[in-house]
């Protein structure tokens, strides 16, 4: 650091980053408990309990109770967070020993994709793994959909706004601790919500297999109640929902929309004002988006003569498949691997929108290609009348230009590290002698950058990332990190005046 002090309170971020490992033994106690109830063994979970407890007390152990956690911290504290978290959810993969998750590097993998509600998964034979295994992937995506940060802000009630901070830099919404005096009851509003939608997918799943399909069981209702709230897409099924009867396709389409809707504005609506909801313009662009490549998609599929689902089958996979893309989920009802390419290259495009802000989705997201479309419409305007001032506005309230900028730069560095990772994938791959063409290269690269989940070729809806080099893999864990957490609180920790200025 060239003798400068460091200005960053690092012991602050520590002791946050200790108090979430600490109490990540509570979810770890539900695979733990349902080891218990299928005879298995709970090894895998005993571990990973006892490195959370580990590590989460050593942490805590560097923190002065008089330390505060400001906006530095609170980035340290994010990226930390996410990291150390992936880290011990690997720890049942490599315990348990069992299939390719049991390498050090897929164990990472399968963990960082299962946090970061990426879905991308490098398993390749389900029927290898425990009950209990499969259903950790399940909980710790549910965690990743709005879970850590909330459960942070819930537990240290006192934080302040270092807590506001941290709810901002996963929901990029600056009114959160206006919804209530004090951050921690908002954080307990939100996850009471988050809650809330999980319990009500869990029921009509249940009630959905019992009338129609006795594969969905309480335990894959739970499953996939975990991951469609969350928008994360891992199964416990090699089919994914494709798996169960049409109407519990049917069901679980609006749980993914849900969970890639405003969180903040779902719960206004909930109590009494619905259209703040109603009247919001990203949600009318995002729902419009995902209706029109819904549309695009089933007349493909209805034109393609090799295709032969019928009418409802056709409208089903579409919307399922672009809702499950576009809201980051990463499910499948089918194969659509197997579709004409007109159909594939509009799924590749709906993996860069996403749900919107606010929610539990991934990728570049609604609001921000909702208002760079706006801008670039202003500009348009003001270079034909360069007299005139036109303010961006959104929901009626005008945009600052700063935001703008910010934006703009947001989309255009996605796009630039976007295209970085695609080359990497394929010298990568030409280097190892694996076979990956351009476009799918591009897929994975979305994909996991964009946290998506499936792509196209041997990573397709039921393929695996295993055949990737392991470097690639190496690559992807990093980039599945820096893109869940929206890019600049990782990459301003590698900036120096992050650290002296």
């Amino acid at each position: 650091m060239s003798g400068r002090r460091i200005r960053v309170d690092w012991r602050a971020s520590a002791g946050l980053t200790g108090d979430v490992l600490v109490y990540l033994t509570v979810p770890l106690s539900f695979p733990l408990l349902v080891a218990l109830y299928y005879g298995e063994s709970p090894l895998p979970f005993l571990a990973a309990i006892a490195t959370t407890l580990a590590a989460g007390a050593g942490l805590r152990y560097l923190r002065d109770p008089d330390e505060t956690l400001g906006p530095r911290e609170a980035f340290l504290a994010v990226a930390a967070i996410w990291l150390l978290v992936a880290a011990v959810g690997a720890v049942p993969f490599l315990v348990a020993g069992v299939g390719t998750i049991a390498h050090p590097v897929n164990a990472m993998f399968e963990a960082m994709s299962g946090l970061t509600t990426t879905g991308a998964t490098v398993l390749e034979d389900f029927s290898l793994h425990s009950q209990s295994v499969l259903m950790w992937r399940q909980v710790i995506q549910w965690l990743g959909g709005l879970g850590i940060l909330i459960l942070a802000t819930a537990i240290l009630s006192e934080l302040g706004v270092g807590g506001a901070q941290l709810m901002e830099s996963e929901t990029q919404t600056r009114d959160l601790n206006k919804l209530t005096p004090k951050i921690s009851q908002t954080a307990r509003l939100i996850w009471g919500l988050y809650l809330g939608l999980t319990v009500l997918a869990v029921a009509v799943y249940l009630a959905l297999g019992l009338a129609f399909d006795p594969r969905m069981d309480l335990y894959n209702a739970i499953a996939h109640a975990f991951t469609s709230v969350a928008t994360a897409g891992f199964s416990p099924e090699p089919l994914s929902v494709g798996a169960f009867h049409p109407a519990i396709q049917w069901a679980v389409i609006p749980f993914m929309i849900a969970g890639s809707t405003s969180f903040v504005l779902m719960y206004f609506a909930i109590n009494g004002e619905p259209m703040r909801l109603v009247k919001n313009d990203e949600f009318h662009f995002y729902l419009g988006t995902l209706a029109t490549f819904a549309a695009i998609v089933a007349l493909v599929l209805y034109a393609d003569p090799g295709i032969e689902f019928g009418a409802e089958a056709t409208v089903r996979h579409a919307l399922f498949n672009v809702a499950s893309i576009v809201t980051t989920t990463g499910y499948a009802s089918t194969d659509f691997e197997l579709w004409a390419p007109g159909a594939k290259y509009v799924l590749f495009m709906g993996m860069f929108l996403g749900g919107m802000v606010g929610s539990t989705t991934c990728s570049i997201k609604s609001l921000r290609w909702l208002v760079a479309l706006k801008a670039f419409k202003r500009d348009l305007f003001t270079a034909i009348h360069p007299e005139s001032v036109r303010p961006v506005r959104n929901s009626g309230k005008p945009v600052d230009e700063e935001t703008i900028r910010d934006i703009y730069s947001y989309i255009l560095l996605s796009i630039v590290i976007f295209f970085v990772l695609t080359v990497f994938i394929v010298v990568d791959a030409e280097r190892a002698g694996v076979g990956v063409s351009e476009f799918e290269a591009m897929g994975a690269a979305a994909s996991t950058f964009l946290n998506i989940g499936p792509a196209f070729g041997d990573a397709g809806p039921y393929g695996t990332y295993a055949s990737f080099p392991m470097s690639t893999r190496g690559v992807m864990i990093v980039l599945m990190w820096i893109g869940r957490i929206e890019i600049i609180p990782v990459l301003v920790l590698f900036t120096k005046a992050f650290w002296t200025s």
